[in-house]
This record gives C-alpha cells, sequence and structure tokens, in this order.
C-alpha cells in the first residue's frame, strides 16, 4: 500500500477520535475518490496517482471557491478554500517562482525550443518532470514568459 494512502487513513483515524468533522469529511471523500479509481482501474494506486487525485480535488475546490464567490456565497467558497487548503497538505512541497524558473530553462534548454511554436514540447517535458510539484498552470505561465 502506498505511503500516501497510509497517511491519509491515520489522519482519517486521527480526525475521527478528535471528532474533527471537517477534517474527517475531507479526508473521506478523497480516499471515496483513490477507492474509485481503483475499482475502475482494477489496480492499487501508487503515491503518484493519489498526488494527481489530489491536485484534481484542489483545483476543483478552487474552481467551485470562485464560483460561489461569484455567486454572492462567501460562507460556501471559504469552505471550499478550506478544504483546498487541507488536501494541499498532502501534495509535494510546491516550487517557488525562482526554483519553477530555474527548472523551466533547463528543460526549454533540454528540448531546445527557442520560440512560442515550441511550447508544446516544453510543456510535455515540464508536466512529466515537475508535474508533482507545480501546478500546470504556473508551468504554462512560467513557460509563456521565457518563451514570450
Amino acid at each position: 500500500m502506498s505511503q500516501l494512502k497510509l497517511k491519509l487513513q491515520q489522519d482519517l483515524k486521527e480526525a475521527m477520535k478528535s471528532k474533527d468533522t471537517f477534517k474527517r469529511d475531507t479526508i473521506r471523500f478523497l480516499m471515496s475518490a483513490i477507492k474509485q479509481v481503483e475499482v475502475d482501474t482494477r489496480k492499487e494506486l501508487e503515491d503518484e496517482d493519489i498526488i494527481k487525485i489530489i491536485q484534481k480535488s484542489v483545483k476543483q475546490r478552487h474552481e467551485a471557491a470562485t464560483q460561489y464567490k461569484d455567486g454572492g456565497r462567501k460562507d460556501l467558497a471559504q469552505k471550499e478554500l478550506e478544504e483546498a487548503k487541507l488536501l494541499e497538505t498532502y501534495l509535494p512541497a510546491q516550487l517557488s517562482d525562482e526554483e519553477l524558473e530555474t527548472e523551466v530553462r533547463a528543460i526549454i534548454e533540454e528540448v531546445g525550443a527557442k520560440t512560442m511554436k515550441d511550447m508544446g514540447k516544453v510543456m510535455g517535458a515540464a508536466t512529466k518532470k515537475l508535474g508533482s510539484k507545480a501546478d500546470g498552470r504556473r508551468i504554462n505561465q512560467m513557460v509563456k514568459k521565457i518563451l514570450g
């Protein structure tokens, strides 16, 4: 069993013991998403796969929070942002902007990109290498900044 999944299960038990319903419900929702993918693919997920599920969940929470804010529901938006913040604690440390720029420049050099036309090659390599350490949107913005 993956280390991340074990940590989630331990944190779920702790949340249940301490009667932390917010943390308990958020972790349960994530665990059910992981279980659904495992059932669909008929295999036990590795940490990398679980990280992708967590990233997707965080992104969904941010999008929902934006929609709630636009709809005038600041209370629900706040709840979504708090859930996203909790889920982000299970992700690997994110690269700072300086570290991301250094990594992206190295990848651009590696693939020999010169113009924005080469963005697809750069994004493919960057997402594969930095996917768990930086959000795709941040990688995209950095590639545009450097190549543009």
